[in-house]
């Protein structure tokens, strides 16, 4: 039996050398080494000998079983190294070719009319404030003057949570609450920001939209400093060469109230489709604070006043970027912005 192990190891050994794949090689381990190879059969006749050969003879076939694995392992490492080496070889990267494009994103345009804006007044010295969008019916009306019942709430009608809980129809309820935070103090703020109304939503109107408001209140404020305020940001977004005119208005928050037209930037102010042939475009209404709106913020209206503007940044963008329907900001459709990568400074 000594002489049949030695020749079974001597075979395995050198079929185990021979194999070329992986295949190969597991058909040597399953020839000699399975259940049905003729080393298990060795180890199922140990019974068969004496008490004495049985010690000696299963060692020598434990060491051969030990030495047919050994060696197996090891070609099984060589011929795994190989098949990879072998595999990239055959997929090997071409190093010449270009690679693939990242599509890049940029800010969406509404971002940056906001930011840009806010980049000026920064520099002017004012503060940037925040409020929540779900408001009190008192910060979004009462505090600026519009008592219930009073019809020009009709002009922003909105969604409402309850009675004294509605969803802000503008971005003043920040100005009535930092009012009310500074208990008299002098004041110059932006306030940006979501609101919402009950419109239609069409090629102009939204049912939510975004809005940025300025509020400057100290002494001696007067409607110089406003026409030069919104003058300044009339440069700003679309040149230095645009010229402003105020028209008398009304809103119940300011007193006296004014609407702001620029100059065409198309036609230069000759006339053309955009400007409606006027030569003028109307772009944001502002005015003085009301006294009661400062009484009521605890200012004393006789020592103090103000001004406050408001403005849309869909307004904006559209005249700016000369986009034709506001419903293209909110489709998150990248084929619209992806025209604004040109456009980006």
């Amino acid at each position: 039996m000594e002489q049949q192990l030695k020749q079974l190891e001597q075979e395995a050994l050198a079929k185990l050398q021979a194999a070329s794949n992986l295949k190969e090689l597991n058909d040597v381990r399953v020839a000699y080494l399975g259940k049905k190879g003729p080393i298990t059969d060795l180890l199922k006749g140990m019974g068969k000998l004496s008490p004495e050969e049985r010690p000696k003879m299963g060692a020598l076939v434990n060491t051969v079983r030990e030495n047919v694995t050994a060696q197996l392992e090891e070609k099984v490492a060589v011929l795994e190294e190989q098949a990879i080496y072998e595999q990239l070889e055959k997929e090997s990267i071409d190093l010449t070719l270009p690679g693939r494009k990242v599509r890049q994103g940029n800010r969406h345009p509404l971002t940056r009319v906001i930011e840009e804006i806010e980049d000026l007044f920064v520099s002017m010295g004012y503060e940037i404030a925040e409020g929540p969008e779900v408001e009190k019916d008192y910060y979004n009306f009462e505090a600026l003057n519009l008592p219930k019942g009073h019809p020009a709430r009709d002009m922003q009608d909105t969604f409402y949570i309850t009675e004294e809980t509605l969803l802000r129809t503008h971005t003043s309820p920040v100005q009535a609450r930092t009012m009310e935070l500074k208990k008299g103090e002098p004041i110059r703020i932006i306030c940006p920001g979501k609101v919402f109304r009950r419109d239609n939503d069409d090629a102009t109107h939204s049912h939510q939209f975004m809005q940025i408001e300025g509020l400057v209140i100290g002494e001696n404020i007067r409607m110089s400093d406003l026409k030069g305020t919104l003058d300044a940001l009339a440069k700003k977004m679309f040149g230095d060469d645009r010229e402003i005119r105020l028209r008398p208005s009304f809103f119940p928050f300011t007193e006296p109230s004014v609407e702001m037209d620029i100059s065409c930037f198309k036609c230069g102010g000759n006339g053309c489709n955009v400007c409606k042939h006027t030569g003028w475009i109307e772009i944001l209404g502002a005015g003085m604070v009301h006294p009661n709106v400062l009484e009521m913020a605890g200012y004393d209206s006789k020592k103090v006043s103000g001004f406050a503007f408001g403005i849309g940044a869909e307004r904006i963008a559209m005249l700016k970027y000369g986009v034709d329907d506001i419903r293209h900001f909110y489709t998150n459709d990248s084929r619209f912005l992806s025209q604004f990568h040109r456009t980006e400074r």
